[in-house]
């Protein structure tokens, strides 16, 4: 019986012949699964015949116009990234050159591939990604003149609408070496000092003035450029270079301070990169810093550290986790405290999440530490400010608070059911008739609910309060216990 069950090893016991059988049938008619047996076959020939195969099928790609479904879509990527294979560990092994020429023709293919199909979900996208790490694998062993393949990839860049080229400069830095990442700058800099003709604004539409057309294309034209810099300054280690892409202003953004700062901190330079940090934080004072990245805060604390300036680096941990109750902030700033001045620091801790104006950040504490027994303090001391609609935080604080803390998970569960309801919120009757269900479950394990209804009493008050919500009512019936 044994030798019946479909796997590897019963196959190979059929033999070749039998298998080149079975395979034949199996392609019939299915011109994806050929493409595939075809190029398996090739990739067992000489690199150039497998070249040629690989050649002929994105010639093949780059004619058709017809659009692309989401199935066909995931169809195309399983054999560029086949074809990746084929010429990353066939062609690409014997012939370097080859390889990477047949790496820059499949990135060319994107725009063509891109206009026909959905992208939204990252599908093509990933395999560009896979092609450029492809050609980074390359380009160590890649033998090309540097200024060829400088003028090579800065043309690329320069129609790059969909991204497909955006990390060809690291990826190719060792090819193009010093003399290829100078060679790149000069003609990124005689670009950007060169102007834009009206030719080029046609983009920018026909309803606007000719000198505003003009304006808007230098200044995209400038952004691309502007990225090209920063890429060759980052290959050749000129940490001044990068910076000098940005203004003042533009380096106290929280979206680029960090980045500068890290880079400062790789040069040796961590007092420059705590001064960008510092002026960061201070422009951001007034405003809402909870929408700053986590970088901001792991940038500013690595230059702390790294000037071994720990009272301030313990300081500014406490000050950032007093804002955002940042979890992990709190465990970095707990680790650095002396033995016992932890528990301190931890009840301190505890008592200003406690007191938090935003209950709902104190609750993402709770499930991040986790803390079960502080998130019930909370719920039963604030239980008014619970907004039901948070039910992707909700619910899962529910589940950590069900088996010690029944009567606060029960109150979470009421506020979605209560605000499911009056906010006629139908799509999620079905969860909330759930939801009530458990709250039955749990009724048997609360003792005393103290100054909140009892569960029959808040079944009531549902009932009394919304007794048309018949599409509730129905699947609370089909729950069975309330």
């Amino acid at each position: 019986m044994a030798g019946k069950y479909l796997n590897k090893k019963n196959l190979e016991a059929l033999g070749a012949e039998v298998l080149a059988e079975l395979l034949m049938d199996a392609v019939k008619g299915d011109a994806a699964r050929q493409r595939r047996v075809r190029m398996a076959l090739s990739s067992e020939q000489s690199p150039k015949e497998a070249a040629a195969d690989i050649r002929k099928r994105m010639a093949q790609i780059r004619r058709a116009k017809s659009w692309i479904s989401m199935r066909g879509q995931q169809t195309l990527a399983k054999e560029l990234n086949g074809l990746i294979d084929v010429i990353l560990n066939r062609v690409a092994s014997e012939d370097v050159g080859l390889g990477f020429d047949l790496l820059w023709s499949l990135l060319q293919l994107a725009p063509d591939i891109y206009t026909r199909t959905d992208d939204s979900n990252g599908t093509i996208g990933d395999v560009m990604d896979a092609a450029m790490d492809a050609i980074q694998t390359l380009a160590p062993r890649l033998d090309r003149n540097a200024e060829l393949l400088a003028d090579q990839v800065f043309e690329a860049l320069q129609d790059n609408d969909y991204g497909e080229f955006d990390g060809a400069i690291p990826a190719l830095s060792q090819a193009l070496g010093d003399q290829g990442l100078t060679a790149l700058r000069v003609l990124t800099e005689k670009a950007m000092d060169a102007p834009v003709t009206l030719d080029e604004t046609e983009y920018f539409g026909v309803f606007m003035s000719a000198e505003r057309r003009l304006e808007m294309a230098k200044d995209s034209q400038d952004r691309t450029l502007r990225m090209i810099l920063s890429d060759i300054a980052d290959a050749q280690g000129d940490v001044d270079a990068w910076l000098s892409q940005y203004s003042a202003l533009q380096l106290t953004y929280h979206t680029i301070a960090p980045d500068a700062a890290r880079r400062l901190l790789k040069a040796g330079r961590a007092e420059d990169g705590l001064r960008i940090m510092e002026t960061c934080i201070a422009s951001e004072k007034d405003k809402n810093r909870a929408f700053d990245t986590l970088e901001v805060d792991s940038a500013h604390f690595a230059c702390l550290e790294a000037l071994g300036d720990e009272d301030n680096l313990r300081s500014a941990m406490w000050s950032r986790f007093e804002t955002t109750l940042c979890a992990e902030t709190l465990r970095r700033y707990l680790s650095r405290l002396p033995d016992f001045d932890d528990d301190e620091a931890l009840l301190n801790a505890r008592t200003h999440v406690r007191t938090h104006p935003n209950l709902l950040q104190g609750l993402i504490f709770c499930m991040s530490w986790p803390d079960a027994r502080l998130a019930a303090d909370l719920i039963l001391s604030r239980y008014a400010e619970l907004d039901g609609n948070t039910y992707e935080l909700l619910t899962p604080t529910s589940e950590l608070l069900k088996a010690e803390h029944p009567l606060a998970a029960t109150l979470v569960l009421r506020s979605m059911i209560t605000f499911s309801l009056q906010n006629n919120r139908a799509k999620r009757y079905r969860h909330a008739a759930r939801h009530l269900a458990s709250c039955a479950q749990a009724d048997m394990a609360i003792a005393d609910y103290g100054a909140f209804q009892s569960h029959e009493a808040f079944v009531n008050d549902l009932r009394r309060k919304h007794p048309r919500k018949y599409a509730f009512w129905d699947k609370v019936e089909q729950q069975g216990r309330i």
